[in-house]
């Protein structure tokens, strides 16, 4: 039989428990540390902003000093991993003050975390590493920001490099964050003078020699007009792909970045000339625009 519960004895029973609490003082408490927090917040956002202008100011007056230097993209690395370091201690301090003003015993926590020790370990063994490697990357100056570089099989310019990660901007734009422990091949093309491989592709019959006169009246034409050229062109002659295709190879060495432009305009340059000549090209010319000189 199913036993009814007076209405009556639940609201006396519900009444007791919650008399047994001091609203009051508890409201007092809450207040104070919702208080405490709030205060804690405004000042790390206040030493985040203050932080952030100190080392602004610090690095432009560098920046300024070194500018168009090879120093300036070492400035612009360390200004950048300044910042990271910043943020992450200020989140750091931020987290433990607010634990220890609610109350939270952070000092026992942190006494007794051997208990966990092997666990822990095990789940940050990646962060060390990639803390580790970027150490290491920073070091050897291996990459700086601005620098055009290829990381793996990601190609594009540096935005940032960090003790733990490396931000990548992709030819195309796209954002790419690399964990500094994947890094396993870096070839960066923003160091030595670079080599704008053009290749004109041609046909058997097609007059070869010709072809390079017109390809050398070019050259000795248009060099005075690109500041960016390092010395003579120097056209290499027919050359047999691997698909194939015969092409005239014209190596022109440039300065780091220049090279696609350089690529992109000799051969429309060449193509434009040679059809005026008569000569018939196939219709696939292939450009190979950078390649380190040897």
């Amino acid at each position: 039989m199913l036993k009814i519960v007076s209405p009556i004895i639940l609201s006396i029973n519900w009444k007791h428990y919650v008399n047994l609490f001091d609203w009051q003082q508890l409201l007092v408490q809450v207040s104070e540390k919702i208080g405490v927090v709030l205060l804690l917040t405004l000042l790390m956002l206040i030493c985040r902003r203050l932080g952030k202008t100190i080392i602004n100011h610090f690095f432009k007056r560098y920046r300024e000093k070194y500018q168009n230097t090879v120093t300036e993209k070492r400035i612009k690395t360390f200004h950048t991993l300044t910042m990271n370091i910043l943020v992450y201690c200020l989140w750091f301090f931020w987290i433990y003050s607010v634990l220890s003003a609610i109350g939270v015993p952070v000092g026992t926590l942190i006494a007794s975390a051997g208990v966990f020790s092997l666990a822990i370990g095990l789940g940050a063994q990646g962060f060390v590493t990639d803390i580790v490697s970027g150490f290491f990357i920073l070091l050897e100056k291996q990459i700086e920001v601005g620098e055009y570089v290829q990381i793996n099989a990601i190609r594009g310019t540096i935005s940032s490099v960090g003790l733990r990660t490396t931000q990548i901007v992709a030819d195309d734009g796209t954002l790419t964050f690399i964990p500094n422990r994947t890094i396993t091949t870096i070839s960066n093309m923003s160091r030595n003078n670079m080599t704008a491989m053009i290749q004109v592709a041609i046909l058997p019959e097609t007059p070869i020699d010709k072809v390079i006169q017109i390809i050398n009246q070019i050259n000795a034409k248009e060099i005075k007009n690109y500041p960016d050229i390092i010395g003579q062109p120097k056209v290499i002659g027919t050359v047999n792909l691997p698909n194939g295709k015969l092409v005239v190879q014209v190596n022109i060495t440039t300065k780091n970045g220049a090279q696609y432009q350089i690529s992109h305009d000799f051969l429309a340059k060449y193509l434009s000339e040679l059809n005026k000549n008569g000569i018939t090209l196939p219709s696939s010319p292939v450009v190979m625009p950078g390649n380190s000189p040897k």
